[in-house]
């Protein structure tokens, strides 16, 4: 016998300790996670009568049907932990962040001979040097352009080692003027070295310098007579300076991000100034969810702790418009991650105080921007998704997940099974599954049906005691078939076999093809076609039509290439794969010459006159 949790009994039970606590509802599904300094007076406050808590808090304290909780040794380890559960388990009442953002930086690569700058979006501790990160993938272009049009290094991936650096002819680049080839010996590894230093210096932010060394290589170069080479460092100056100018000039040359915030309802957005060597290199924002009725400094402190626990790169100051919520706690956490202090400031005067406010009207200005697009969106999102269980009589809360599924199959062949989902009104597409048939044998689509649900609930079944999440551990609030009563039907028998209940709707189509609208205890509903509910509704029975029929065709055609090249001899599954990724069709092969067959990966002659001849018998 399972025994239940008394959430009054667990109350008297807790230690007055820092940690981390963790809301679960009915499902055993978690729906909120905190840290605390005395984890017995923060859980507790949660379920007083007397305390004054925002809407918000009280819905979620409703669906709490028991907590655990897990004691640290200090504020700092519980801040961590926290940061890190909220990012695997993106509780339904923490504050999220939307953005997952992977920025782009400019990588020197050190550990070469001869280096190379490149874009990159990860940083790795091999030994380089990364400057950013970036606001955008443009931003890097413009700077990596002008820093490899002034000093032409390598842009191939060879290994090149100063002992047999003239054993290649010069390629491309070289014949365009944007590589000095190394390779081929044209230009020493001492030469090479110092344009690599000078472009180091230039993404470094040292741009005075550079100009100031430019500038003493065009005087000597006038000097000497040299106009040409006088003329290519003007040039260079001159493209350097155009960059600089649109540039936001900071004092100091330290790198900072500064934060700003603006809200509306339960959403806010974080604008970002990045600020690198002193210089403003962009800005960009980011939109938080669940802040209603949260002080704003709680709010920034939130999203730091999400961005900057995703972001390689953390500056040395972070400016905020207000004083952020555990400062010191989220100071010394962001100085461990960087391995060097980090200082979080509130400006008061001042330059500083300047960027703060500019950022927070670029806050206000783009949330004003984005304010018709964000109630456009949820118009067609949970909107859409409260017209239909309005519909159907249902509460709001059963559409937060919805799963539909399809059956698609020729003539009983290869038949398969999608199942996508639906999470607040928009796809959750790494949600989605794919199912082959198994036991059912001809086009049966009824038995197909029966046969997907059984195995999808039968996998929910047995993952809820497993530790950790499954990939079926989720349960939607709501399932829809493509079809009508029949399909409908087949669902509602394998929920009745493994012992789960859920409401099941069918999607019924016109004569035209195009939905008409949902059966749902045996009656069909309607909804009005202007509505965004019944648009909603049509992109589901679209999107796992697509879904089960794009499936489909890959396995048929999987199986014509394998029923066509599996007679050839010497031809097996790896020089198939090969053959179909390099000409695509079957067609394709069929029309190549020996010489374009044996040039692919893992072909050699006697396959590629296998496959020739094979053809042409």
């Amino acid at each position: 016998m399972i025994a239940v949790f008394d959430i009054q009994e667990e109350l008297k039970a807790l230690p007055a300790s820092p940690g981390v606590y963790i809301m679960r509802d009915e499902n055993e599904h978690i729906i909120y996670v905190g840290k605390a300094v005395n984890l017995k007076n923060r859980v507790r406050q949660y379920f007083q009568e007397s305390a004054n808590h925002s809407p918000k808090t009280v819905n979620m304290v409703r669906r709490i049907r028991s907590f655990n909780y897990i004691v640290t040794s200090s504020e700092l380890e519980a801040l961590i932990l926290e940061c890190n559960m909220i990012k695997e388990n993106r509780p339904k009442y923490n504050i999220l962040l939307k953005d997952d953002k992977a920025y782009p930086y400019i990588k020197m690569t050190l550990d070469e001979d001869f280096p190379r700058l490149i874009k990159t979006r990860r940083r790795d501790r091999d030994g380089a040097r990364y400057f950013g990160p970036y606001a955008s993938g443009t931003a890097v272009a413009e700077v990596l352009a002008l820093a490899l049009s002034i000093w032409p290094l390598r842009r191939c991936r060879k290994h090149i080692s100063k002992s047999a650096a003239n054993a290649d002819r010069p390629c491309l680049y070289h014949q365009m003027g944007l590589c000095r080839a190394p390779c081929a010996g044209l230009i020493t590894a001492e030469e090479y070295g110092a344009a690599a230093a000078e472009a180091l210096a230039f993404v470094g932010g040292k741009r005075d310098r550079v100009l100031r060394d430019l500038k003493e290589k065009m005087a000597v170069a006038s000097e000497t007579l040299e106009y040409e080479k006088a003329a290519e460092r003007r040039d260079q100056i001159a493209a350097i300076q155009a960059l600089t100018e649109g540039q936001s000039v900071t004092r100091g040359g330290d790198d900072a991000d500064v934060l700003a915030l603006a809200r509306a309802g339960d959403e806010a957005l974080v604008e970002v100034f990045f600020i690198r060597a002193g210089k403003m290199t962009g800005d960009d924002h980011f939109i938080l969810t669940g802040v209603s009725g949260m002080p704003r400094g709680e709010a920034l402190g939130g999203f730091i702790t999400q961005f900057y626990s995703g972001t390689p790169y953390i500056p040395k100051e972070i400016l905020t418009e207000c004083e952020v919520a555990d400062k010191a706690v989220v100071a010394d956490w962001l100085s461990g991650l960087r391995g060097h202090k980090v200082t979080i400031t509130s400006p008061k005067r001042g330059d500083k105080l300047k960027l703060v406010e500019t950022a927070g009207r670029n806050a206000l200005i783009t949330l004003e921007r984005r304010g018709e697009d964000m109630l456009r969106e949820r118009r067609r999102t949970t909107g859409a998704v409260a017209e239909i269980m309005a519909a159907l009589g249902l509460p709001a809360e059963a559409g937060e997940r919805i799963e539909a599924y399809d059956i698609s199959n020729t003539a009983g062949y290869e038949s398969v099974a999608s199942m996508v989902v639906f999470e607040g009104g928009r796809p959750a597409r790494s949600e989605y599954r794919k199912f082959r048939i198994k036991t059912v044998v001809g086009a049966d689509d009824y038995a197909s049906m029966e046969e997907v649900i059984t195995r999808r609930l039968a996998r929910y079944v047995r993952e809820l005691g497993e530790v950790g999440s499954g990939r079926f551990s989720k349960l939607p609030g709501v399932v829809f078939m493509d079809g009508g009563k029949g399909q409908v039907s087949a669902a509602e028998r394998a929920m009745e076999a493994v012992g789960v209940s859920l409401p099941v709707c069918g999607m019924v189509k016109d004569d035209s093809h195009s939905t008409r609208g949902v059966i749902y205890n045996g009656a069909e509903i309607a909804l009005p076609r202007s509505s965004e509910g019944f648009k909603l509704l049509t992109r589901i029975q679209d999107e796992v039509h697509r879904f089960a029929v794009e499936y489909h065709r890959k396995l048929r055609a999987a199986a014509q290439v394998r029923s066509v090249l599996d007679g050839i001899s010497g031809v097996g599954p790896k020089r198939r794969l090969a053959l179909m990724k390099k000409f695509g069709s079957i067609e394709a092969i069929r029309a190549a010459d020996e010489s374009a067959l044996a040039d692919t990966p893992g072909m050699n002659a006697a396959s590629a006159r296998a496959v020739y001849e094979f053809f042409r018998k």
